[in-house]
């Protein structure tokens, strides 16, 4: 088995088995295409099936020089799933980075933007264009239910049950939650269609597709991106803003607010509550703040 048939019996069972988006694949392919263009730059005759340790962690360490810590231990996680997946189609024994550790690395806080930050970006927006209540709704969709941005594009008119207070969410691995969305996000979004999205003409397999551009297609990543960051500059807010800080945003207020752990894990859509307990620590955080900021002993 060569590199080439290696990578693409990956992504197929990246993208068939495990249901993993484009994003993701290409993701994981960019790290294996890094180790192959290493082996190739330096003449080395291995495959996948028979390369030993020593050549991987020389690639790794050659690896280290380029990139940050957090790069270098995605790298090493791409690549011991990828021999995790040789073993497991019983063309390797062992995994070769069995014995490599990733480097240590603290879990960044995340950041988020507060409730006036939000309201500054959406008053920020030129309503007088057509473009601006889509915006408005998006921005108001992002942080009322804590979309990543993938899940965002992928919204479809058939996936709002406004009736009931949900729209369905497909997520990572095309999974499937009803997440409750805002009175007032559900009139925005209503603003949106019955004004402008009823007057675009939509393209073949874009019918259903909630957010539109001009040209009747769907947005793509890179489009919510350039709106979320020429807002937040408009609005004269200086944080990095990404579409996902509004992910933060939503997870930061609503633990701060009272609300139960287990609940926002479902709501956001993570498979295991650690990954949500990163919103602890923003918490506690916060409770601090209130103690240095009130308490008669400060």
């Amino acid at each position: 088995m060569n590199w080439e048939h290696a990578l693409a019996d990956y992504q197929h069972y990246l993208k068939i088995e495990r249901g993993l988006s484009k994003h993701t694949i290409d993701s994981y392919s960019m790290d294996i295409q890094k180790l192959i263009d290493f082996i190739d730059q330096h003449k080395i005759s291995t495959g996948p099936v028979h390369i030993d340790q020593e050549t991987i962690q020389t690639f790794v360490y050659d690896s280290a020089k380029k990139v940050g810590a957090r790069s270098q231990a995605r790298l090493i996680s791409g690549l011991r799933s990828f021999f995790d997946y040789l073993i497991f189609e019983n063309y390797r024994k062992d995994n070769p980075l069995e014995l490599i550790e990733s480097p240590k690395i603290g879990r960044k806080l995340p950041d988020a933007l507060s409730v006036s930050e939000i309201d500054q970006m959406i008053s920020a927006i030129d309503l007088s264009h057509p473009q601006g209540e889509r915006n408005r709704a998006i921005i108001e969709t992002l942080y009322s239910c804590g979309l990543r941005v993938s899940e965002l594009i992928g919204l479809k008119l058939s996936d709002l049950f406004f009736d009931e207070g949900f729209i369905k969410v497909t997520g990572k691995g095309s999974k499937q939650r009803f997440v409750p969305i805002a009175e007032n996000t559900q009139h925005l979004i209503m603003l949106y269609v019955n004004h402008v999205r009823t007057q675009i003409n939509a393209q073949k397999d874009h019918e259903d597709t909630l957010f539109l551009n001009r040209r009747g297609r769907g947005l793509t990543r890179a489009m919510i991106f350039t709106i979320v960051r020429q807002l937040a500059e408009k609005a004269g807010i200086k944080k990095t803003i990404s579409p996902h800080t509004f992910r933060h945003s939503f997870a930061t207020h609503l633990l701060e607010n009272g609300a139960d752990l287990r609940a926002i894990q479902l709501m956001l859509g993570h498979e295991s509550i650690t990954t949500t307990e990163i919103y602890m620590h923003v918490d506690n955080r916060h409770l601090k703040d209130i103690v240095t900021k009130y308490h008669p002993r400060k």
